[in-house]
């Protein structure tokens, strides 16, 4: 199409509206263009996303609703004429067009509104002759309304929220109707109980425009708590770069209602212990404690709405903290012990005495503060031992 004619097609659309990679997905290749000057751009940059990221310079334009809520629905078909809906998942919290959250089922969707929506989707799939895992996308207006978006024929990363809240093993499934089975019978007529949240762990800083972040884990370990799922690749040692999509783990919760399976997964974040590469970890805490998040106030603008949220977002986990403020008092007693004017080979607080750690040292604290938060460190050091405590910060 010539610039005229893309022009043309723009303003029939109507404004604001989406430039799309057609191969795309995750936010690649996707501009929002609000008035018919910004389209010619629009376009042109996009292209040259697509090209990069998927090989394929395809775009095309679609209307942008402002603020709505992205709704997605697990289809499933199988070779036996079988298309069944698996429910929707709610993804609207996003960053560059990608998400960061997602749950189900979502607050926005009532019983009549899902019946809606997986009539749609079972539709899409059965007018696309689809089989296997897909799913199929749409944007929901606050009226009630949605319209559709896309339909990506794969299991996506957020597929393991449907298994929390369905029972059902979708990977187990996938192979089963690839081998020409018929979809099971709990497939066929599914039920969904609780509420399930899975958040992304990205290598990026929120604070520098979600830019992605590189280093070398130097310590991961995740808690292990009642319905809590954690999907991740990586381990200490392992060397973050650049060059790769910087999605590190996923965790997800599961509860019999919304608000305990988001108080169990902002826990379950603020007690990981991840070293040596930043990442969005202390923001995806605060949106899951936030008031407007807890009340289901959702949509895609919800960041943009948030700003304090990530602007705040620069955090370090309790266990990271102590362990920080703990080299930190060794090495300050070392550097004091070595500056020492007298008696240098002599530990400080040296007593005649045991103490009650067994060694011949009182025990001496240190104190650190990270803002508002304070974690106490005690230690006592002898010739050939040393015993240190750090407290759980405050």
């Amino acid at each position: 199409m010539t610039a005229e004619e893309i022009a043309d097609r723009a303003t029939q659309i109507g404004f604001p509206l989406l430039v799309k990679a057609s191969a795309g997905g995750g936010g690649r290749g996707m501009r929002i263009v609000n008035e018919p000057a910004e389209v010619a751009d629009a376009v042109a940059s996009a292209k040259r996303e697509a090209l990069s990221a998927f090989g394929d310079e395809t775009v095309f334009l679609e209307r942008y609703l402002v603020n709505p809520r992205h709704i997605e629905v697990q289809v499933f078909a199988d070779e036996h004429g079988n298309v069944v809906s698996l429910f929707e998942r709610e993804c609207s919290i996003q960053r560059r067009h990608q998400k960061i959250i997602e749950e189900s089922p979502s607050t926005a969707v009532d019983d009549l509104l899902r019946k809606r929506l997986g009539e749609a989707a079972v539709a899409t799939t059965r007018a696309a002759d689809y089989r296997g895992a897909g799913t199929v996308e749409f944007v929901l207006a606050d009226d009630g309304s949605f319209y559709f978006l896309e339909m990506n024929t794969r299991l996506q990363v957020e597929h393991a929220v449907t298994e929390a809240v369905t029972g059902l093993d979708l990977v187990r499934l996938q192979l089963r109707v690839a081998q020409g089975e018929a979809l099971p019978p709990e497939a066929l007529n599914p039920s969904m109980t609780g509420h399930a949240i899975e958040v992304r762990v990205y290598a990026e800083d929120p604070t520098k425009g979600f830019l992605p972040t590189s280093g070398t884990v130097e310590h991961f370990r995740v808690p292990e708590r009642a319905g809590l799922r954690v999907d991740s690749g990586i381990e200490t040692g392992f060397a973050i770069s650049t060059h790769y999509d910087p999605m590190l783990a996923k965790f997800i919760s599961y509860a019999p209602v919304r608000e305990e399976a988001a108080a169990l997964l902002a826990i379950a974040l603020r007690e990981t212990q991840l070293d040596g590469v930043t990442t969005n970890i202390g923001l995806l805490a605060s949106i899951l404690e936030d008031n407007d998040f807890l009340a289901g106030y959702t949509t895609t603008s919800f960041l943009d709405d948030h700003r304090e949220l990530v602007a705040n977002s620069s955090f370090v986990t309790d266990g990271v903290l102590a362990r920080r403020a703990l080299a930190a008092a060794l090495i300050t007693q070392v550097q004091t012990r070595d500056s020492a004017v007298a008696q240098q080979t002599i530990p400080s607080g040296w007593r005649n005495n045991p103490s009650s750690w067994g060694v011949h040292t009182s025990t001496q604290t240190c104190v650190y503060a990270l803002g508002d938060r304070e974690v106490r460190v005690a230690y006592a050091v002898g010739p050939s031992t040393a015993k240190v405590r750090s407290t759980a910060p405050t």
